[in-house]
């Protein structure tokens, strides 16, 4: 892997799914944590290394493909109690702007949709490095997160715990680790 600069990177990229993982974290009964991933997405993103501003990217999960683990909870997940998966069945992610922080830090604006209820988001996200894989193919990384509301996409089930609390928190942490391969 190198570090090469942004520069010598510009063009037109495809997110890798089987390189690349889109999870998230949850506070379950107020006392650990739940992990959990989307195992089917696709996304394609534009690098302009002499004007990171001019870079865009957009993202396509299939809510059904939500996988914790635990095939009840899952289920559970695809109703309507959260994602209504059958109904909505795309969450998406498309960006309007970017901010370059640092050198490898870039703050990524956009428009997340879940449920069919559209908000701005801003996530930040590190460039790894790049490497020519052994097919020849060019690879750009990047790793990022960001806490939302999920109150605000409209997914408000929960239920009381019997010592104060409830059973899912609001906050759920977003995670991005990508891959992308620049396109010919």
């Amino acid at each position: 892997m190198t570090t090469t600069p942004l520069t010598s990177l510009t063009g037109n990229y495809s997110l890798d799914p089987a390189h690349s993982q889109i999870g998230f974290v949850a506070r379950h009964a107020m006392v650990t944590k739940v992990r959990g991933a989307f195992n089917e997405f696709e996304g394609t993103a534009h690098l302009d290394g002499a004007d990171p501003a001019k870079s865009s990217a957009s993202v396509t999960i299939k809510a059904a493909s939500i996988d914790t683990r635990n095939e009840q909870r899952d289920g559970h997940l695809r109703t309507n109690d959260f994602l209504d998966a059958p109904s909505y069945p795309d969450i998406t992610f498309v960006s309007t702007g970017v901010e370059p922080l640092d050198d490898t830090r870039y703050n990524v604006k956009g428009d997340l949709t879940i449920k069919d209820v559209t908000r701005p988001i801003s996530i930040e996200f590190e460039y790894q490095g790049s490497a020519t894989d052994p097919f020849g193919n060019l690879r750009v990384g990047f790793e990022g997160s960001v806490p939302i509301s999920r109150k605000e996409y409209g997914i408000t089930w929960n239920a009381a715990l019997e010592g104060g609390g409830v059973l899912v928190g609001d906050k759920v942490v977003l995670e991005f680790e990508i891959s992308a391969i620049r396109q010919a």
